[in-house]
């Protein structure tokens, strides 16, 4: 999308020329490492002890780093002007150091405190974590499918759980909601045979036949669903990504070689006349 805005403006402008810079490989390996060491530093900003020490240090060369994100980001909006807001990853950006520009003090000074949310510019910046989370966003409507299916699951056992253990054990099965509980953390796996399955078997020695089938259903199938949609997306991603640039190198191939053909042409047609200067110049 960047290159399409940049192919579309004058080469020769200032803008094109701001736009190139500013997404040279060179400046954005240093934006990329100016946002890891200001991850570092909001860290260390949490640290008491290294606040005593080195603390104004530290705010000014996050208020640094902060100027140079804000500087970044005017000079895409003097590239690209309205049409910075139609790459989604720009308004990520824009939001994300705008945030930070909140006043430490008056009404909204408590979102100050996702100020940290810069360190997720990272996944902008980086092509990989941009394509995994871009995949991740694709997949969520199959996402949104399982997790209703699951969901219904969780409802029919919880009321099955409900009614059959309900009455010896209220703090775990004593209401829908609290059997759905514990049903997610039985499927989680924690502390669920222990914890949970075999305090309920002391009383109800058949309870594995409720518990084993659910724990196979909900952990071991529906989760990896979960998995299963996201790679698929992923692959589909992946393989549309290599389709889109074998079309790009097509058509340039096409391009170039109709240019190529063009240029023979030319070249025949100065041979034809050439040889026929030669012949009228012959006694």
């Amino acid at each position: 999308m960047v290159e399409v805005i940049l192919r579309d403006l004058d080469p020769a402008s200032l803008r094109a020329r701001a736009g190139r810079w500013i997404e040279s490989p060179r400046v954005q390996h240093a934006i990329v490492f100016l946002i890891v060491i200001n991850a570092i530093i909001l860290g260390l900003e949490t640290s008491p002890a290294v606040m005593e020490r080195v603390g104004p240090a530290l705010r000014l060369a996050d208020s640094l780093i902060l100027g140079v994100f804000v500087v970044e980001i005017a000079i895409k909006l003097f590239a690209y002007r309205l049409r910075f807001f139609t790459i989604a990853w720009n308004v990520f950006d824009f939001i994300v150091v705008g945030i930070a520009l909140i006043p430490a003090s008056g009404p909204l000074a408590v979102l100050r405190a996702l100020r940290v949310l810069r360190v997720l510019r990272l996944i902008s910046m980086v092509p990989k974590l941009r394509f995994i989370v871009e995949a991740l966003l694709h997949a969520v409507p199959g996402i949104a499918s399982i997790a209703g299916l699951m969901l219904l699951l969780f409802y029919v056992f919880a009321v099955m759980a409900t009614g059959l253990f309900g009455q010896q054990f209220p703090d775990w099965f004593g209401s829908i909601g609290a059997s759905m509980y514990t049903l997610f953390q039985i499927m989680t796996l924690e502390s669920w045979s222990m914890g949970i399955v075999r305090p309920v078997m002391e009383l109800y020695p058949h309870a594995w036949l409720f518990f084993v089938p659910f724990i196979l259903i909900a952990t071991f199938t529906m989760l990896n669903l979960f998995i299963g949609i996201i790679v698929d997306t992923m692959q589909t991603m992946h393989e549309a990504e290599h389709s889109r640039d074998r079309s790009l190198i097509e058509q340039r191939i096409e391009a170039e070689g109709g240019a190529i053909e063009d240029e023979i042409r030319g070249l025949r047609a100065e041979i034809r006349e050439l040889k026929a200067a030669l012949d009228r110049g012959r006694p």
